[in-house]
């Protein structure tokens, strides 16, 4: 597993999105301009995370297809989309849009449960068959299906002038492999190794009653579950499976200090939710890594969870400026990055790329 010699693979980073409900406009501009910065950094993914109902990314999909059309390289994903707001059938048609434009460049991440204030939405989402919904882990095997080309009608052929296919169009070969899941819990990394998924951590783990509270040790854990049910199914040796590990990482190299005291300030008010299980859920949040590039990396090669990982997609912080956003990412490609053993093909500098 990763120690300090051996060098990180892939080096990707997670956004939700900020914007003025007022005037959207400009936000999304800004994050499509990141994106564009990230790929001219030599950043080898940038991925989403849905928003709905909320002033950041609520649609991914539409946006990553606009991004795809401004870059050439950067691989997409989602990170992750919770199916149980997506009808499967329709989503597939989505991402295999988007896989078509990108030129297969799409990594989708999923997730299942009921949708977030289930109880105030679901009148709006699914009106008419909101008690008969099942947001199982059979909602991603469906999805699976679909995007392996699998039978979605029982009727193709002709009839007038149309034509019509059996299985999702356009169907993009590799799509299917390219499907993530996104879990919290041993449980659900092993079923997501069992069914040969990628694996997606992030900075929130379940925590059993009986189980000592310690993050890193949990998401170790449920990594290697995942390798060894990833195998034990036949999809290929425990190395093959890919795992991408995120936690919140904010580096400081460059940052102004009126930068820093706000970070540094953002930290302080959300490490208290680290000390201990929250909620009936008992989820665990990682600590933010805030710091030099030299201090989080240091931090990084002691953390248990990332060194069983040789891919990282780090989640930026909630609600920062987008000269924040230059900073953070001009900082991870050129800094972070480097310190992790990563290399990237680099384009202009951030000052550039940001114009």
């Amino acid at each position: 597993m990763p120690v300090p010699g051996v060098p990180l693979s892939k080096l990707g980073f997670l956004t939700i999105g900020t914007f003025d409900g007022d005037d959207p406009g400009p936000g999304h501009e800004h994050l499509l301009a990141e994106i564009e910065l990230a790929e001219q950094l030599g950043f080898d993914s940038v991925w989403l995370r849905h928003r709905h109902l909320q002033y950041g990314v609520s649609s991914p999909v539409t946006l990553l297809a606009a991004a795809s059309q401004r870059t050439s390289r950067i691989e997409f994903g989602t990170a992750v989309t919770p199916l149980g707001w997506e009808n499967p059938l329709r989503y597939a048609e989505d991402l295999g849009t988007l896989d078509i434009l990108s030129g297969g460049r799409m990594n989708p991440g999923v997730s299942v449960g009921p949708p977030m204030h289930w109880d105030d939405v679901k009148g709006a989402l699914y009106p008419d068959t909101a008690d008969a919904e099942d947001f199982s882990y059979e909602r991603v095997a469906r999805l699976h299906r679909l995007l392996r080309g699998e039978p979605a009608s029982t009727f193709s052929g002709t009839e007038g002038i149309e034509q019509f296919s059996d299985h999702v169009q356009p169907h993009s070969p590799g799509l299917a492999d390219r499907l993530w899941y996104g879990a919290a819990s041993e449980s659900s990394a092993r079923r997501a190794g069992e069914q040969g998924l990628n694996l997606l951590t992030s900075s929130v783990v379940r925590v059993a009653p009986d189980e000592e509270p310690d993050f890193a040790a949990i998401q170790a854990r449920s990594i290697r579950a995942f390798r060894a049910a990833f195998e034990e199914a036949g999809h290929g040796t425990a190395d093959t499976a890919r795992v991408s590990q995120g936690l919140v990482v904010i580096p400081t190299d460059s940052a102004t200090a009126e930068q820093r005291a706000r970070y540094e300030a953002y930290v302080d008010a959300r490490t208290p939710r680290t000390s201990a299980p929250q909620g009936p859920g008992r989820l665990l949040f990682a600590r933010d890594v805030l710091g030099t590039s030299e201090e989080i990396a240091e931090a990084l090669h002691a953390h248990a969870g990332f060194r069983e990982a040789r891919e990282v997609v780090f989640a930026l912080p909630f609600s920062f400026a987008h000269e924040d956003y230059v900073q953070i990412l001009t900082d991870m490609a050129t800094r972070l990055g480097p310190a992790l053993g990563w290399t990237g093909t680099s384009g202009a500098t951030g000052s550039e790329a940001a114009r």
